[in-house]
């Protein structure tokens, strides 16, 4: 018994696919397509797109930025914090210039540490902190002023954690 080929089925022409055979005849009618670069020839030949800043190249300082990250340090010094360090992280974070890490014995020093900064910064330069975590609890606290971030920690969740590792290549400044 033979078996006549068919090049598409009834049900293909209802619904509109094709069969293997009508695709191939299909594709041999196309030419190829061929994948174009997302700059234009010219662009290439005379480098009008730049490529980003290298790992070696920091962004200029901000020194609005930096006098903030060593008000609020200070800040947190007066209410007794351990380890206090400063991280540089211009051109290696987006969200921010400088890092600023402290420690806490307990979760009550935590939060009066968060506190004191939050009410000073508010008093004495105007600003309030875009965000803020864990003020309640006192195990991990993070207050957001755009170009400098606050990490306080209770001393296991800050070894867990360890920020300062994922952060090895910034260059840091540790005032206690």
């Amino acid at each position: 018994m033979a078996l006549k080929k068919k090049t598409s089925s009834p049900k293909a022409k209802k619904s509109g696919t094709k069969t293997a055979a009508a695709r191939k005849k299909t594709a041999a009618k196309k030419p190829s397509a061929r994948k174009k670069s997302a700059f234009p020839k010219s662009a290439k030949k005379k480098k009008l797109f730049k490529a980003g800043p290298s790992v070696t190249e920091r962004p200029a300082e901000n020194p609005r930025a930096k006098a903030l990250a060593q008000k609020v340090a200070q800040l947190l010094l007066e209410k007794k914090a351990t380890d206090v360090m400063v991280l540089d992280v211009r051109g290696m974070a987006s969200y921010a210039d400088y890092i600023v890490l402290a420690s806490g014995e307990s979760d009550r020093q935590v939060s009066a540490m968060a506190e004191n900064v939050h009410v000073k910064v508010k008093h004495e330069d105007g600003l309030h902190p875009l965000g803020s975590e864990g003020r309640e609890t006192g195990q991990w606290v993070l207050l957001d002023y755009g170009e400098v971030v606050a990490h306080l920690f209770l001393a296991e969740k800050r070894e867990f954690y360890d920020l300062e590792g994922l952060w090895a290549d910034a260059p840091r400044e540790k005032l206690a």
